[in-house]
């Protein structure tokens, strides 16, 4: 049998010698593409006729999210799918016209499905990329009723054949219809007409054409595209406004006059959050579904459907804790009349874990009903001389490359002996590693609670601002964050979120053992474990030897600090700060001690620019009091952790 085989299909092949026996001819590798492409097209075949159309009303039944504390205590319930389902007739014919321009131009006229889509969907998987969508406006219809958001070729399978499938049976008039009435636009709306009372406060029919074109762009990605949150929304909001208009008008859906009395972009109105997320809660909810989407393929449109069960990191008592040291504090600044809108000072903290990463607590503002953006998670305020450990590791990890005829950084430059840094080996650090002599460690460590500016300047330039900002992102900042490499960036220009400080400091603590900072513990969804969410694994990204000596800096720096009687009640603890010399409109204070890595920064938003303001700006305002706030709530937070840990 196994010979008459080879006789009919010759492979190996005979009259070859060597390798070549096993190289197939073209027709051979013609009948193998036509017998997978039969393979396929039975298989698409196969997965037509055993796909039903569901039920559509199955949505209907669609659960709350309900998000715990770390303890298992329910911490707060979503509420159900906000959604409210309108007849084409009563959608604007401009906002139809939008839709189909910005999103699907051939839906008139396709079979379901594009032919181009599809080629560039199989292109990118061919390269190894992620599954690409490609959909027509059937096919987001379908995914939006029918499945899941699974980006998996299965998913994409039965998409293809449930949108064929609907052209069939379904009139494209019932086909926009449900995809508009589905459609997920932002701030917890789905569907035009919550979308249309969300956004502007009317109904969907009373939208005119650019405000409709705002809607349409929000298709793209509500959360990227909401004006109301940020300066860099409101950019790519209008960017996309924008195009959804000229985009009709090159397809013929607007005429060029109408398009010209559009011209002004169609503010919607400010945000309102549910009352259940009111005081820190809706902050940890936001903190808590970034992370989600960070670590699994969890959209914003999944779970604003509901029915997932969010177990938390956040400790109830310890988010109390961090409020009332915040509050106690703001009520004694001198503009606590004021709020943050009215160019009050605003504060952002954040508590992590050192063992392992987790957030335990957050202050992102006064109330997230009223101020939305978290400002434990602001990426906007310069973190000065708190950037400054980054430095000393570098040059600790690294040593310098210091330029002929420099006189050397480091207890020289500070007046005593001319130690300074210096490549090679020494006792107490790896072979073959980069440190400094002893005396300009020391001397070093005296500039940092000095908090001497000209010193760390010329110390990131010899060790150089790429090998800071190396050490910075291996210690837990996100490069998006870091200012650009010039001589200032050894400073403090960046600005990472206290999230994120916290989280960086924790590497120190934990003798240069990486941890990323984490806020869900595990997700269920129907019952089955969402993956995705295992605890982040530690990496050793700095020696041992080097965190330890980081940590002796920054214990100076702690006991040089204002309030160092309460820092000395709390123990060993080492914090950086800003100080004087910074000169940027903003103050932090970040330390670590027993288990917890705390960061806590200060600032002021001037109301009509968003920039932000001098800290010590109002007249009332002692100079430095603006500087010493962080440290207050710092020590109130950390004093009553410490508390309640050996109470328990």
């Amino acid at each position: 049998m196994i010979g008459l085989l080879r006789v009919r299909v010759d492979y190996p092949r005979r009259g070859r010698r060597g390798p070549a026996r096993f190289l197939p001819s073209w027709r051979q590798l013609l009948a193998l593409v036509f017998l997978g492409f039969c393979g396929v097209a039975g298989l698409v075949g196969w997965i037509y006729m055993t796909t039903p159309i569901p039920d559509p009303n199955a949505d209907a039944r669609a659960e709350a999210t309900v998000y715990y504390w770390a303890d298992g205590t329910q911490m707060v319930s979503v509420g159900q799918v906000n959604r409210q389902s309108v007849p084409l007739s009563e959608v604007p014919v401009s906002l139809q016209n939008a839709a189909i321009a910005a999103e699907n131009a051939t839906f008139r006229s396709d079979p379901g499905f594009s032919v181009r889509g599809l080629a560039r969907s199989v292109v990118a998987m061919a390269r190894g990329g992620e599954l690409q969508g490609g959909s027509t406006i059937t096919q987001q219809y379908v995914k939006n009723t029918f499945l899941t958001q699974d980006q998996t070729v299965e998913r994409k399978l039965r998409e293809l054949c449930l949108a064929v499938k609907l052209s069939r049976t379904q009139s494209k008039e019932q086909i926009l219809q449900g995809y508009l009435n589905t459609s997920w636009f932002g701030r917890n709306a789905y569907g035009v007409q919550a979308a249309a009372v969300a956004y502007y406060g009317t109904d969907a029919r009373r939208l005119d054409p650019s405000q409709s074109a705002l809607l349409v762009a929000l298709l793209k990605n509500g959360d990227l595209h909401d004006p109301a949150l940020g300066e860099a929304h409101h950019r790519r909001a209008e960017a996309r406004w924008r195009y959804v208009l000229d985009r009709q008008v090159e397809l013929g859906l607007m005429t060029r006059e109408e398009r010209a009395r559009y011209s002004a972009f169609p503010e919607p109105r400010p945000r309102k959050v549910a009352n259940g997320l009111a005081g820190q809660v809706g902050y940890l909810v936001d903190a808590a579904n970034k992370d989600l989407q960070n670590r699994t393929e969890l959209t914003p449109e999944a779970l604003g459907r509901g029915g997932y069960h969010v177990r938390t990191t956040f400790d109830r008592a310890a988010v109390e804790r961090l409020r009332r040291a915040v509050e106690g504090v703001a009520a004694g600044s001198p503009d606590a009349s004021r709020g943050p809108a009215d160019g009050g000072v605003q504060f952002g903290a954040a508590s992590v874990r050192t063992g392992d990463g987790a957030v335990l607590a957050l202050y992102g503002g006064p109330d997230a009903t009223r101020h939305f953006a978290s400002n434990a998670d602001t990426a906007g305020v310069p973190v000065g001389s708190a950037f400054k450990p980054f430095v000393l590791a570098a040059a600790l990890k690294n040593g310098t490359a210091l330029d002929e005829g420099r006189p050397p950084v480091g207890a020289g430059a500070l007046g005593g002996p001319a130690a300074g840094l210096r490549d090679g080996a020494a006792a107490g650090f790896p072979d073959g590693g980069a440190e400094t002599s002893r005396a300009g460690v020391l001397a070093l460590r005296r500039a940092l609670v000095r908090g001497d500016q000209d010193v760390f300047r010329r110390l990131g330039e010899d060790v150089g601002p790429q090998r800071v900002r190396d050490v910075a992102v291996a210690a837990g900042l996100l490069p998006r964050s870091l200012a650009a490499l010039d001589p200032s960036f050894a400073l403090g220009t960046s600005t990472p979120s206290a999230i994120r400080m916290a989280g960086a400091y924790g590497t120190f603590a934990a003798d240069g053992r990486r941890t990323a900072p984490y806020s869900v513990a595990s997700v269920t969804y129907r019952g089955e474990e969402v993956p995705g969410l295992e605890r982040p694994a530690a990496r050793q990204v700095l020696d041992p030897e080097v965190a330890r000596e980081l940590t002796g800096a920054l214990r100076d720096v702690a006991v040089d600090a204002v309030d160092a009687g309460t820092l000395r009640r709390l123990g060993p603890v080492a914090a950086g700060r800003t100080d004087g010399g910074d000169r940027i409109p903003a103050a932090w204070f970040v330390g670590y001690g027993g288990e917890l890595s705390t960061a806590v920064t200060a600032f002021r938003s001037d109301p009509e620019s968003g920039g932000l303001l001098p800290l010590d700006a109002d007249a009332a305002a002692a100079p430095g009091e603006g500087e010493a706030l962080p440290l207050r709530v710092w020590s109130a937070y950390m004093e009553a952790a410490q508390s309640a840990a050996g109470d328990g």
